[in-house]
């Protein structure tokens, strides 16, 4: 039997997983030449624990987190999915998470971001419809929506 790489175990997170998860965006926007800073580094932990972790349902991955997913369950958007390492079936262990008793979900990607257009495409999701920048970044971005 092989084992696997990483530790894939989802759980719900919980307001002290905050700061994991603020540190892998942040490692994101400042690996990402496109993408700008709109919030400083250190008000993304104080943004998770009382804003995300409040008002969303978020699950995460390994221990320690190694990726997260936040999800707002009324509406069933995809607030948030990033991962530390891509290409190791975090994101979409995460996305199946949520999927589960949905018939539909929905999520923004920028048009910028094209391994996340790619991925999407690949977890069954399809392009809605663009907008030249309706977000706080002012950068062209692409809602996607899946249905079971």
């Amino acid at each position: 039997m092989i084992e696997p790489l990483l530790d894939l175990r989802l759980r719900q997170g919980v307001a002290e997983d905050a700061p994991a998860c603020a540190a892998i965006l942040n490692r994101w926007i400042d690996a990402t030449p496109w993408m700008p800073r709109v919030h400083p580094a250190d008000d993304m932990v104080r943004h998770y624990r009382e804003d995300v972790f409040a008002e969303r349902a978020v699950w995460v991955a390994g221990d320690p987190v190694l990726g997260f997913l936040a999800l707002d369950t009324e509406s069933g958007v995809v607030t948030a999915l990033y991962v530390g390492a891509p290409g190791q079936g975090i994101g979409t262990a995460l996305l199946d998470r949520a999927k589960e008793g949905r018939s539909e979900l929905e999520l923004w990607t920028f048009v910028a971001n094209e391994g996340a257009r790619r991925f999407y495409a690949r977890e069954g999701f399809g392009e809605v419809r663009r907008t030249e920048g309706d977000n706080e970044e002012r950068l062209p971005d692409i809602l996607f929506r899946w249905e079971a």
